[in-house]
């Protein structure tokens, strides 16, 4: 009886332990999606897409088949017109042609700051800055523009 009780003790104390430092409880899941790593979109103006985004300021790396768009630890791959158009190519939505992307990205300078970045990508913004609810569940001001695909770019500053 002695040892059960001690067994006992001993899986109660533990499992306490283990929620006190940040472990799941029993019977709950350890992982979870802890948000994006990258997306994939194809691309149809190679030169001047990837020109626009150097003109962003982010890194533009050719991996062979997609040009991968760096922004911050964030990525995009932009499949090249001679990749995802090959029926062989099959990790890709089935339906996915250009311009098929809408991205928002935080900007953490001012409106002043995001239209130079822009004007000097000779972006031309189609709306903003305005009011929108983002995805950090509160409010902030989006600026969007279009790349030279088309895909459309959102901006959100938050104060």
């Amino acid at each position: 009886m002695k040892k059960t009780m001690n067994t006992r003790r001993s899986f109660i104390h533990g499992a306490a332990g283990a929620i006190a430092a940040g472990a799941p409880a029993l019977g709950q899941q350890s992982g979870r999606v802890r948000g994006f790593d990258h997306v994939a979109v194809p691309m149809q103006n190679t030169a001047a897409m990837v020109a626009f985004y150097k003109s962003l300021g982010w890194d533009v790396v050719d991996n062979g088949t997609a040009f991968s768009v760096y922004c911050g630890d964030n990525m995009i791959n932009f499949h090249k017109p001679e990749r995802w158009p090959d029926p062989k190519f099959t990790n890709r939505a089935p339906a996915a042609r250009p311009p098929c992307g809408d991205f928002c990205f935080v900007w953490e300078g001012s409106q002043a700051s995001l239209k130079a970045m822009l004007d000097k990508a000779n972006a031309k913004i189609i709306e903003g800055p305005g009011p929108r609810r983002g995805g950090r569940r509160k409010m902030g001001s989006s600026t969007y523009v279009r790349d030279p695909d088309g895909n459309l770019l959102e901006f959100m500053l938050y104060s």
